[in-house]
């Protein structure tokens, strides 16, 4: 779900949700698939954070290792690689050491190629606040602080992140869902509903542009790095 508030530029709320499925993974015993499966449930290094010529455990485990974090285990919350398209506009990686989470790195992808990290220190309800440091919308300004919620799912799964800008929250996002063994059958069951389901994302998110552009939401400034591969705290 996501809630644009009248105190966003141009003062035009807009509210809307999407249904969707996503894998939770272990980025050190990535499920292997039927080989008709594979094609639709593929999990690359080049998707996601870090050098492409390594592994999603190892490029995740560097940037913990750089900031002094342990971690036993690490789960990845994404969307794969479907018939060769891939566009997370967020994943989400928890981090544990033992049972307790430790940290929860959030990559975003924006539209326009570029990717960010933010590397979260969440308190025992998940939650932590990051300054935004990446453009994602044209219909958002830069500045401001993030406010993230992303407990480690459990049978039901709950994201949320809250854009605070001068004292006033125009935009947040939402997601949430129950979990389901990933079975080949589980799996074909949400290829069928949810066909070619990144390319589907990436078209509404324009979408959803277009319809903002058309009531005259004032574009914000697109800054020279926002096509570049960043990493955060």
């Amino acid at each position: 779900m996501h809630q644009r508030n009248t105190n966003a530029p141009g003062a035009v709320t807009r509210r809307f949700s999407y249904s969707s499925y996503y894998w939770l993974v272990d980025v050190d015993d990535l499920p292997v698939q039927p080989r008709w499966l594979q094609p639709f449930a593929r999990f690359r290094a080049s998707d996601h954070l870090g050098d492409p010529r390594r592994s999603l455990s190892e490029n995740a485990r560097a940037l913990l290792a750089e900031n002094d974090l342990p971690a036993d285990r690490i789960l990845l919350l994404t969307c794969p690689r479907v018939a060769g398209h891939v566009f997370n506009p967020l994943s989400v990686f928890y981090c544990l050491s033992g049972d307790n989470l430790v940290a929860v790195i959030a990559e975003v992808h924006n539209t326009y190629g570029g990717r960010h990290v933010y590397l979260l220190r969440p308190d025992d309800s998940g939650r932590d606040q990051v300054g935004k440091e990446f453009y994602v919308s044209p219909f958002l300004p830069m500045g401001g602080t993030y406010l993230m919620r992303t407990p480690l799912p459990a049978e039901r799964l709950s994201v949320s992140i809250a854009l605070r800008q001068d004292d006033a929250t125009p935009f947040v996002a939402t997601l949430v869902g129950g979990g389901r063994a990933a079975t080949p059958r589980a799996a074909l069951g949400s290829l069928v509903r949810w066909p070619f389901v990144t390319l589907r994302t990436s078209v509404l998110i324009r979408w959803q542009g277009i319809r903002l552009w058309l009531r005259r939401v004032p574009v914000q400034p697109r800054p020279a790095d926002a096509t570049l591969d960043e990493s955060g705290r």
